[in-house]
């Protein structure tokens, strides 16, 4: 923080503003991966980039889930560039699994990670530069790496009568557990990994009394290895969406549910019988269109997330059709900003190659500005 200060300037309304050639908002997969990748370009963390994380310890998203998804449970886990995540132990939360080893990362690159800080807007600067605001000051870069993720805006469908219903509603965000449902009829919605997780684990010992999955679209389990080619076209299919700017799709509805072998026993136990959405909420539970009426304790919302750019908005990066369009990582509309984590480097493995892309074309961005190319890593 010290350097950062040292680097600050007088703003157009005589507030200091900290000068740094490149800011990365976020600091889980996708953001730590660029950080990495600055730090092997020979950009010094805290004078030359920034980092700001607006979670209160590392972790990324992870440190949020759910205490009951220990680190065996856990899908989606993947090492960060440099440093292999080896010896999780199996039985803690993924969220202490990865948050240790985030902590340890950060460490050994000395990325400086500057948190809490929520960063509330970016906005066209001075001399070309982006202004970023946040609550621990504002700093003028020349580019920018967002990486916020989607964690910070669950998404939450509306369906009518929602508003009646007189037992519990909650969204994924806030489980904590299944002992907390003991007794009770909980609905799942949503097609996703979350909900199949969900699933499983409220019919567990101890949890849910009874368990109902509703879905929009009838889920597809896809037996066949998720290998390196699928995965390839994937991510194709994704890009294909946000190279004209539209929202991307999930990851579920572009490649399926794994039918991992617990997957598997759990539908053979007819734990992921699925129902058809219903139309409406009541009271006392859900309807459907031709009569059909559910009684329900509590209503589980496994509906996804959305891409938490508002702090962007300044910047009007976003399409007619409602996406922002990208050229790899690249913003189409603004070429000094790099999205990481959205659409088709959403994975963790996918964070990791767009982090070293998108630094790429950082040093190539900055060199341009100042007539002289950036150190070459070695290697």
């Amino acid at each position: 923080m010290d350097e950062v200060q040292a680097g600050r300037m007088p703003g157009a309304d005589g507030a200091a503003v900290a000068d740094a050639d490149v800011a990365v908002v976020g600091a889980g997969q996708a953001g730590l991966s660029a950080a990495y990748f600055l730090h092997r370009a020979g950009l010094r963390a805290g004078s030359d980039f920034v980092v700001f994380d607006h979670a209160p310890r590392p972790g990324g998203a992870w440190q949020f889930r759910w205490p009951s998804l220990t680190y065996a449970k856990a899908h989606g886990v993947h090492s960060l560039p440099g440093m292999e995540l080896v010896g999780g132990d199996p039985d803690l939360p993924s969220s202490q699994v990865v948050g240790a080893y985030f902590r340890r990362y950060e460490e050994e690159f000395d990325l400086r990670v500057l948190r809490p800080v929520d960063v509330a807007a970016v906005r066209e600067g001075a001399g070309g530069r982006l202004r970023v605001e946040t609550d621990r000051g504002t700093w003028s870069v020349r580019a920018l790496l967002n990486a916020t993720g989607t964690w910070d805006r669950p998404f939450l469908p509306y369906y009518p009568g929602q508003e009646s219903f007189l037992g519990r509603q909650l969204h994924t965000a806030g489980y904590r557990g299944a002992a907390e449902f003991a007794g009770l009829h909980v609905v799942v919605v949503g097609g996703g990994t979350s909900a199949v997780q969900l699933l499983m684990e409220l019919n567990e010992p101890g949890g849910a009394a009874r368990t109902t999955w509703v879905t929009r679209r009838p889920p597809v389990f896809r037996d066949t290895p998720f290998d390196e080619e699928w995965g390839r076209s994937v991510v194709a299919r994704v890009d294909d969406r946000v190279r004209q700017g539209l929202p991307p799709q999930s990851v579920v509805s572009v490649t399926g549910l794994a039918a991992t072998e617990a997957v598997r026993e759990a539908r053979a136990r007819g734990v992921l019988r699925r129902e058809p959405v219903f139309d409406r909420i009541t009271p006392h539970g859900v309807a459907w269109a031709d009569g059909r009426t559910l009684d329900a304790d509590v209503i589980l919302w496994a509906t996804g997330f959305r891409a938490a750019l508002d702090h962007l908005a300044p910047l009007r990066l976003r399409e007619a059709g409602g996406g922002v369009r990208l050229d790899g990582t690249r913003v189409v509309k603004d070429p000094r900003v790099h999205l990481l984590g959205y659409g088709p480097s959403a994975s963790t493995i996918g964070a990791n190659r767009a982090g070293r892309s998108a630094v790429r074309e950082i040093r190539a961005l900055l060199a341009a500005g100042d007539g002289a190319p950036l150190p070459v890593p070695a290697g």
